[in-house]
């Protein structure tokens, strides 16, 4: 008779996760590194659209006409969301870290999060202007 031991694989995934309900600071650590991996895949992406410049003026001109369009623009506008939230928690993490903020960091995390929320509220309104007061 051989051994098979009992495995439920999602198990260990969500007492990982339900551990992180109860601590705003583990949930800041997870969001930033989710942002700082999204950024990086937006690099890769940008440098891959860049690449039309060695195509000449005209391909680079016709891929631009296309990153005016509304689905881009909303994907702007998300990116603009991770570059925030990834810039002001890291400016958090930086003030508990050096300045010794540990006992303020849920009022930085809140901090984060107004100041964070202010800013893509209104960079969609900075984005999106043209097409929402066009006549």
């Amino acid at each position: 008779m051989s051994y098979t031991p009992y495995r439920e694989p999602f198990s260990a995934w969500n007492k990982l996760i339900l551990a992180y309900r109860r601590h705003s600071g583990s949930w800041a650590y997870i969001l930033h590194r989710l942002t700082g991996i999204g950024l990086v895949a937006y690099l890769f992406i940008h440098i891959w659209a860049l690449s039309s410049l060695t195509h000449g003026r005209a391909a680079f001109a016709e891929e631009m006409k296309t990153f005016t369009t509304p689905p881009f623009k909303v994907g702007e506008w998300l990116l603009g969301a991770l570059v925030m939230f990834h810039a002001f928690n890291g400016i958090r993490i930086a003030v508990v870290d050096l300045a010794n903020g540990a006992k303020y960091h849920k009022k930085l995390l809140g901090a984060v999060w107004v100041t964070g929320v202010a800013v893509v509220v209104l960079m969609f309104f900075l984005i999106f202007s043209t097409d929402l007061f066009a006549k």
